[in-house]
């Protein structure tokens, strides 16, 4: 998410702090409900992914009972899946 942040906010001027207010509105909706975005099916684990759809990138996650963990954040634009 660092890297990321650092990256969008180097490149991306014009709005430097979409990434992480995308980031933020997309980690508070999980909270509230954890089924949200696809199943991501390549991976045998329950993964799923969410598009941030104004950055474009993929947040990749899993449910634990009440809690949520990010996996991976990834560039929808990058010709390959993350390593999970």
């Amino acid at each position: 998410m660092r890297e990321t942040d650092a990256w969008w906010r180097e490149h991306r001027r014009a709005a430097p702090d979409l990434f992480t207010d995308e980031l933020e509105a997309a980690l508070l909706a999980l909270a509230e409900m954890p089924t949200l975005g696809t199943r991501y099916e390549p991976d045998p684990r329950p993964v799923r992914r969410l598009l941030l759809s104004r950055t474009h990138y993929h947040v990749y996650f899993m449910q634990e009972t009440d809690r949520v963990y990010v996996v991976a954040i990834w560039s929808a634009f990058r010709g390959r899946a993350p390593r999970l």
